[in-house]
């Protein structure tokens, strides 16, 4: 759990951090191909990160006292120094502000196929990294994040509703199920935003670092489900108008 819009998955960034693999080249986000998925809010763009400074700034921006105390990561998978996580937060996503990215850190990054999804968060207006998102692709069990200097801004509720929009557009789940600790008043206010509605589920929850917490739950469904393959395969198939006036279905 985070400390302003987490549910109960644990952090599971700083494994794909570790297992992922070195991708032949970047994909910038503009559409969602396989594999990669890219969803737009108000403020917000979320996208399967392309480096490993994205997967990085992902660490950086729930490694705080504040976010741990709800997310609860093993010790030795927070990046504990302020310092260095300041400094990731303050690259852009493949040097977008003309920097040169360390090498280590501009290497290609493709997570495995089994991980849960993990979405990078960046502002839409400076491309700074706001946080991150993720889903499990088979439990339907959604959590997320942001950056210290991203809270209280209302951006919680959006980057729920992006998880929603991933879920139920783009994987095909029609149901997402979210948890959050009774105190944490700021995550329960941002599902309920982004229009979850109370469920069902455990009163107990185990932390990644051996907390036992209380729980409460959300869950938001759907009836018509939908991958977003299947609406690009649509818009490829769509004749074009005389006018030219018709356009592609975005994915985003």
């Amino acid at each position: 759990m985070s400390a302003v819009c987490a549910g109960m998955r644990g952090l599971m960034g700083w494994s794909l951090f570790r297992r992922g693999r070195i991708a032949s080249g970047l994909v910038m986000p503009g559409r969602c191909t396989p594999g990669r998925h890219v969803l737009r809010t108000e403020r917000l763009l979320l996208f399967t990160p392309r480096t490993r400074l994205d997967v990085a700034a992902a660490l950086a921006a729930s490694a705080d006292a504040e976010a741990q105390r709800w997310l609860g990561t093993k010790a030795d998978e927070v990046l504990p120094d302020p310092a260095v996580r300041r400094a990731l937060l303050a690259w852009r996503p493949a040097g977008e502000d003309g920097r040169r990215i360390p090498r280590e850190l501009a290497e290609p990054f493709t997570p495995g196929p089994d991980d849960p999804l993990l979405l990078v968060c960046v502002h839409r207006s400076g491309l700074g990294y706001a946080g991150a998102l993720e889903l499990h692709h088979v439990t339907g069990e959604m959590g997320g994040w942001l950056a210290p200097g991203c809270r209280g801004q209302g951006l919680g509720a959006e980057l729920f509703r992006a998880g929603l929009e991933l879920a139920h557009a783009h994987l095909g789940l029609a149901t997402v199920r979210a948890g959050a600790e009774p105190g944490n008043a700021a995550s329960r206010r941002a599902l309920t935003r982004a229009g979850l509605v109370p469920d069902q589920g455990p009163r107990r929850h185990t932390l990644p670092d051996g907390r036992v917490v209380d729980a409460v739950w959300h869950r938001h469904d759907t009836g018509t489900p939908a991958h977003c393959g299947d609406r690009q395969g649509s818009s490829r198939r769509r004749p074009a108008t005389r006018s030219g006036s018709g356009s592609g279905h975005r994915t985003s």
